[in-house]
């Protein structure tokens, strides 16, 4: 099976467990103002077999062996593909490697059936509880993201991810939005706090698309701290 992708990243290390074959699909229907990959939106011409990237990933799997890593599927949004993800991660579990999924949950939840029986755990990100400010962040409501999140914490470990960005998902009433939101899961979830950075305008610029958060700095540690300290008032302490 073949599937539409952007680009491959053979040492990553910020992308799930130990080192990782972080394999960036393409095609994502949200529309995140902080996008640092808007050139992942659509899904481009580019194409990759299954065989092909397994070929790929065993070439260097002493890596992800060496440091308890694997293959993790990113995007774009790598579960509008489900299908050939599901055949990826069957085919990489019968050689023992250790699958992740990085989602930012907008599919139909048929999507995540596809692939629930070949995948270890899953990075979710979420940017933004208040359903209004989503739809300004992301172009788009997050009912199903939330469905979908439930969803999937019940049956594989998730790290939910946010991201912070100073002055407009650092207030109280985000932070104790999201506190509520991960009390109210059906399983503990890790939280990963990802600062905003603006490193991605300049792709924003070479596409000739409007960056909309020029006015907003990147997050600072001190940024960071400060919704953790919050998070930890609140009672969420698994953070990474």
């Amino acid at each position: 099976m073949q599937g539409y992708y952007h680009s491959i990243e053979h040492f990553g290390t910020v992308d799930g467990r130990g080192i990782r074959y972080v394999l960036f699909l393409s095609g994502c229907q949200l529309r995140c103002r902080f996008c640092h990959n808007p050139d992942t939106w659509q899904k481009g011409c580019k194409v990759i077999s299954t065989e092909k990237v397994l070929s790929d990933l065993l070439h260097y799997r002493h890596f992800y062996d060496g440091s308890k890593g694997g293959i993790t599927v990113s995007g774009g949004e790598p579960l509008l593909q489900s299908q050939f993800v599901a055949e990826l991660f069957a085919a990489c579990q019968k050689h023992a490697i250790d699958t992740t999924i990085d989602t930012a949950g907008y599919y139909d939840k048929q999507n995540i059936t596809d692939i629930l029986p070949y995948t270890n755990a899953a990075l979710f990100s979420i940017k933004a509880v208040n359903p209004e400010k989503h739809r300004w962040l992301a172009g788009l409501d997050n009912e199903q993201i939330l469905s979908n999140l439930r969803y999937l914490t019940e049956h594989i470990p998730v790290t939910l991810r946010y991201v912070v960005l100073p002055g407009i998902t650092t207030t109280t009433e985000d932070i104790v939005a999201l506190a509520n939101l991960i009390h109210s899961l059906p399983a503990p979830v890790t939280v990963e706090l990802l600062p905003y950075h603006s490193l991605g305008r300049q792709k924003w610029q070479a596409l000739q698309m409007k960056y909309t958060l020029d006015d907003v700095p990147d997050a600072t540690t001190q940024d960071v701290a400060s919704v953790a300290t919050l998070l930890k008032a609140e009672g969420i302490t698994n953070l990474i």
